[in-house]
């Protein structure tokens, strides 16, 4: 499992992208970089964002420490534990529910033997509930890291742990295969 860094550092490469985006609010207005720099500090930690990572964005940015934990704790885009390799994060709003989302938690259950909010002992996987993430035409939707998966019925969900496990390539997108959110074929 991921431990918490005892320093966090920004990257070489990192630093140059937080000048590149700080450039971007006018004068006076940097601290609204916030969100950005989370955002890239998450990543740069493997997807969770640690204590000191958030007191490092809040140095740079001048802001009172507590600021920076109001806001990390409450956009739930931010992770403020480590999560797995794979950041299942399956949509549990009504749509997605009424098209079938609670069959992709049992499906993750039987197949990882894990929860809601649960890492697999590897730490390959972790499951989340997360609330609209506004794929709602494409019922039921969820999201690997960064990317969007649409359309998923257990065994669509099952192939895509599957090429996991196993390193494969996975493609985001509609499982059924349709364009953004055009409407469902209709069989002649």
């Amino acid at each position: 499992m991921k431990k918490t860094p005892e320093v966090f550092t920004f990257s070489k490469e990192n630093e140059a992208k937080i000048q590149e985006i700080l450039q971007r609010y006018p004068e006076g207005r940097q601290a609204s970089a916030i969100l950005p720099l989370f955002y890239l500090a998450q990543k740069q930690c493997g997807g969770w964002l640690p204590g000191n990572a958030i007191e490092k964005v809040t140095e740079i940015l001048g802001l009172p420490v507590i600021r920076g934990y109001e806001v990390a704790t409450f956009y739930t885009m931010f992770n403020l534990t480590p999560v797995g390799k794979y950041h299942l994060q399956v949509c549990g709003t009504t749509p997605c529910m009424l098209r079938g989302s609670e069959e992709l938690f049992r499906a993750c259950k039987k197949r990882l033997g894990i929860e809601r909010g649960q890492t697999t002992k590897d730490g390959l996987f972790t499951l989340s509930e997360v609330e609209c993430i506004g794929a709602c035409v494409n019922a039921p939707a969820m999201q690997i890291n960064d990317d969007y998966f649409e359309d998923l019925d257990s065994d669509s969900f099952l192939r895509l742990l599957e090429d996991l496990e196993e390193g494969h390539k996975i493609k985001p997108g509609s499982a059924l295969g349709r364009q953004g959110s055009a409407p469902l074929k209709e069989e002649a």
